[in-house]
């Protein structure tokens, strides 16, 4: 009914009852809703109240009354900046941004601050920002990437390489894929060929995984497109082209001779790479050779395989194996192996 009345200090005494009604225990569960309370009264203060100084009141109430130590409220944080900002407040909104991060340092926070200086165009405030959000969450891809196309925008060339190096020089990250493959592009778009090729070779000390030998292959494969190359005369870029053909299949021949060795079991990749290789081979037109690969291209085979649970077998299932060539090869071999050691011991036999 107070809200009805439109009486300022009626519903201003509702609100006073309710917030002053503190949640049973210091469990965010039961700070949920309670919350809310303080921001619907923030905003009466502000959109209908228009009374400033009682809207920042609440704000501050609200914050030293919220147990940091144990959770806090971003959206709070966030609504109190973002009504200083209205009122062309910028200190006291990065007072609270500030507060925040040292309180209660959140990946919306860092986010919308960093934001905040960016459009104001304080791209020293926003380095040291990064700079603090890093020390913080140093496994966080999205704040290396962002730091380093903060960079880019401004054609600070080696301060964005910089970034990239520690960034995927970390033990541990949340999106390592996303960071190696924009760095890559990266120095790719700058035409720096050697230096993509020290990426790929540190990536490959990391993970063998079948799409960064093809990345790698298909890179060295467009090479002669890349690193200013896109305007040489056809009868020199023929030679160019074979050239990174060439090492496309190097990179190919390393990757399957891995997948054979150390990696026999991926066989589905191992195919998948084949598959890459004489795609390249075709795109290529008359330098290149299918038949490099063509011979190698394993069979596809529909396969049952029992199913074995805790509670024991549980059917089949069906499944796609793969056999290559060699491996043809080989067994074709120990059979003939096996025979002649049995006729051996047979007449060994015989004679005896």
């Amino acid at each position: 009914m107070a809200f009805g009345t439109g009486n300022k200090d009626r519903i201003r005494d509702v609100y006073e009852r309710a917030i002053s009604n503190l949640p049973p225990a210091e469990e965010k569960r039961y700070w949920k809703r309670y919350i809310y309370l303080w921001i619907n009264y923030a905003l009466y203060e502000e959109l209908d109240a228009q009374d400033t100084d009682r809207t920042r009141e609440v704000y501050q109430e609200c914050l030293k009354l919220i147990p940091h130590n144990n959770f806090s409220f971003s959206k709070v944080w966030l609504l109190a900046a973002q009504f200083e900002i209205r009122q062309k407040n910028l200190d006291g909104a990065r007072k609270i941004l500030g507060n925040s991060i040292g309180r209660a340092a959140r990946h919306k926070i860092f986010k919308k601050y960093i934001e905040l200086e960016l459009t104001l165009g304080n791209v020293d405030r926003c380095r040291a920002l990064y700079t603090k959000y890093l020390e913080w969450s140093p496994d966080c891809s999205y704040a290396w990437l962002k730091y380093a196309e903060l960079e880019m925008s401004l054609s600070e060339t080696e301060r964005a390489r910089a970034i990239f190096q520690l960034a995927t020089a970390q033990p541990a990250l949340d999106a390592p894929e996303l960071l190696w493959k924009s760095y890559l592009e990266f120095e790719i778009s700058q035409g720096e060929l050697q230096r993509t090729r020290q990426i790929y070779d540190r990536l490959l000390e990391r993970t063998k995984h079948w799409k960064v030998w093809s990345g790698y292959a298909m890179f060295e494969a467009n090479a002669a497109m890349e690193g200013g190359n896109s305007i040489l005369q056809e009868k020199d870029l023929e030679p160019k082209q074979k050239q990174c053909l060439k090492a496309a299949r190097s990179v190919f021949e390393n990757a399957l001779e891995y997948f054979r060795i150390s990696a026999p079991e991926l066989k589905e990749e191992r195919a998948m790479l084949l598959e890459d290789w004489l795609n390249i081979e075709r795109s290529s037109g008359q330098i290149g050779d299918v038949s490099l690969v063509e011979n190698r291209l394993p069979k596809k085979l529909k396969r049952r395989r029992e199913v074995i649970t805790e509670e024991g077998t549980a059917g089949y299932e069906e499944y796609y194996d793969y056999v290559f060539p060699d491996e043809t090869a080989s067994l074709s071999l120990n059979i003939l192996e096996a025979a002649y050691k049995w006729k051996k011991q047979k007449l060994c036999h015989i004679q005896a």
